[in-house]
């Protein structure tokens, strides 16, 4: 906790994101409230026009202005961050389940699963993320899945590197003298693995997917940009940026900056945090 204490941009980092899930929870129900008209019961200040087509900022009613729909540009940048929280936290979820359950098995397994599953994994850094990711999400184009397509294909793409952390880890913990001992006493290959192994390994994997997810945000973010992530009108950073790119840039600074701003810092905190983490479960760095 000290360590975490003294590292100024590691609490800016966590600081932000709390923000950021606070904004992503309430910021599209109160912008909603905000500018529903009176008598409406199906009014979405995310989809439905509340102006004419960007309109420059005014306070309190509209602090960010309107979108090329007239749509309120601070309901849909909420909207985007629940979007990105989503797709990352879910996206790491299964990237850390699937990346340490193969790296389990390739490093504990009989030779027969053990190889095939490493060098699976060695091929699947042969593949460029984000043109693998393209061609996942490009053949459910159109389908009308939502943000799953999306989720799937980073989700694909996120693994191997847990994997390949995971087997690297485990080497290095599964000779020690504790686990030695154990194996000795007559401890199973499941008790050191969920008793001894699992928990030395765990805390880095999960300090290195903080940084992880800062990557799938940018990248659910740049499938967005390129119109092949989010549809419209549901709202992501990345299409609201690839919006306002397609009109007059210079003459609409605020519909622009807005998302562009809150994702760098997203990315940046999510770094922050990962780093962060990282140097505060460093035993060389001391107390």
């Amino acid at each position: 906790m000290r360590r975490v204490l003294r590292n100024p941009l590691l609490l800016f980092g966590i600081l932000f994101l709390l923000l950021l899930f606070l904004f992503a929870l309430l910021g599209p129900v109160v912008r909603t409230n905000q500018l529903r008209p009176p008598g409406s019961t199906n009014f979405d200040a995310v989809t439905d026009r509340i102006g004419k087509t960007y309109e420059t900022p005014q306070w309190p009613e509209k602090p960010l202005g309107t979108d090329e729909n007239g749509r309120d540009v601070l309901a849909r940048l909420a909207q985007g961050a629940r979007v990105s929280l989503l797709v990352g936290v879910v996206v790491q979820v299964f990237a850390v389940g699937a990346g340490v359950l193969v790296g389990v098995l390739g490093s504990f397994a009989g030779r027969w699963v053990r190889m095939p599953l490493l060098r699976f994994t060695d091929a699947m850094f042969a593949f460029p993320d984000i043109l693998l990711a393209i061609l996942i999400v490009g053949t459910f184009a159109g389908a009308g899945l939502g943000v799953i397509p999306v989720i799937v294909a980073l989700g694909i793409t996120a693994w191997p590197s847990f994997a390949r952390l995971t087997v690297t880890q485990i080497a290095s913990v599964r000779d020690r003298e504790y686990v030695v001992a154990a194996r000795a006493a007559g401890a199973s290959t499941p008790y050191l693995v969920t008793r001894h192994i699992l928990p030395q390994v765990l805390p880095l994997v999960l300090a290195v997917s903080m940084v992880e997810m800062a990557g799938t945000v940018l990248s659910e973010s740049t499938l967005s940009y390129i119109g092949i992530g989010i549809q419209p009108p549901n709202p992501s950073w990345g299409n609201m940026i690839s919006d306002v790119r397609q009109a007059d840039i210079t003459a609409h600074v605020p519909q622009l900056v807005a998302p562009c701003l809150i994702l760098s810092l997203t990315i940046f905190a999510l770094n922050f945090v990962g780093d962060g983490v990282l140097a505060a479960l460093d035993p060389k760095k001391g107390a």
